[in-house]
């Protein structure tokens, strides 16, 4: 189970100069190499990322912890798109602000973007270690800031990034919510609950919307444990199947890909 008991507190305010300081607060800043694969993959084979994205565009890793490898990484993935577009990685931590390296650039910022206007923001396995009363604020911080048509994704994953989740907002707020795993990883879908978003994590009980969402994946899996000789990846897209024959709202890619994925609109899972 994700440990929330150092829960965090920043402050949204600017500093008596009138000026916009770095908001946030220094995380653990604990990563590893690939663990937000399953992320890039996903950001990188999203038609409205793809089209949103041109060499003018700007992409910021907030809060990428005490190294530099995920931002790296997705910078990576997303040269693949376009080349020449900006990938910067912001630290609110002095001491882990990096020189310029493999294509990423790295400043000191936080929830306030550091002054810049991008198309797209992730930051991940930070609000996870904030007060839950503190999300909504760092939502409106980053999206009021978002380049017209730009994107904020939210979440945390677990140490290797088998499990992996995230909230997709833009200026109006959160819009999706995904949910990506290996398919081999895991014994139920719900057992992805355990890296669900802040907001939602604590929510996971009878009677709110996220456990329904979970408890139908899990008895849809049950149902069709007939196509487990045909790999975890198949008996999934039958469970799906099933659930969007249920009436589900779920978006489902064009393209096939080897992560388990459930993306549903906010309302559907929302508190």
């Amino acid at each position: 189970m994700a440990d929330h008991a150092h829960n965090l507190r920043a402050s949204f305010r600017k500093g008596a100069n009138g000026k916009q300081k770095p908001i946030g607060v220094i995380t653990r800043g604990t990563t590893g190499v690939n663990r937000l694969r399953r992320f890039d993959r996903w950001c990188f084979h999203h038609p409205k990322i793809r089209s949103l994205l041109d060499a003018t565009s700007l992409a910021l890793d907030v809060g990428y912890g005490a190294s530099h490898t995920t931002t790296v990484e997705w910078g990576r993935w997303l040269h693949r798109l376009q080349p020449d577009m900006d990938v910067i990685g912001l630290e609110i931590n002095p001491e882990r602000v990096l020189e310029p390296q493999n294509g990423v650039s790295f400043e000191l910022g936080g929830f306030e973007l550091a002054g810049y206007t991008p198309q797209l923001v992730r930051a991940f396995n930070v609000l996870r270690q904030y007060d839950v009363d503190q999300v909504e604020a760092a939502w409106e911080t980053v999206t009021s800031r978002l380049a017209p048509g730009g994107l904020f994704f939210e979440g945390t994953c677990d140490e290797i990034g088998k499990r992996c989740t995230w909230i997709t907002l833009n200026s109006d707020g959160p819009q999706e919510l995904t949910l990506a795993w290996d398919p081999w990883g895991i014994s139920t879908p719900s057992d992805v609950a355990e890296r669900l978003p802040k907001m939602l994590i604590h929510r996971n009980i009878p009677g709110e919307k996220i456990h329904a969402l979970l408890a139908a994946a899990d008895l849809a899996w049950d149902y069709c444990a007939g196509w487990e000789p045909h790999g975890p990846r198949v008996r999934w897209e039958k469970a799906r199947e099933m659930l969007i024959d249920q009436g589900w709202p779920i978006a489902v890619s064009r393209r096939r890909v080897g992560d388990s994925l459930l993306t549903v609109p906010w309302e559907t899972v929302a508190p």
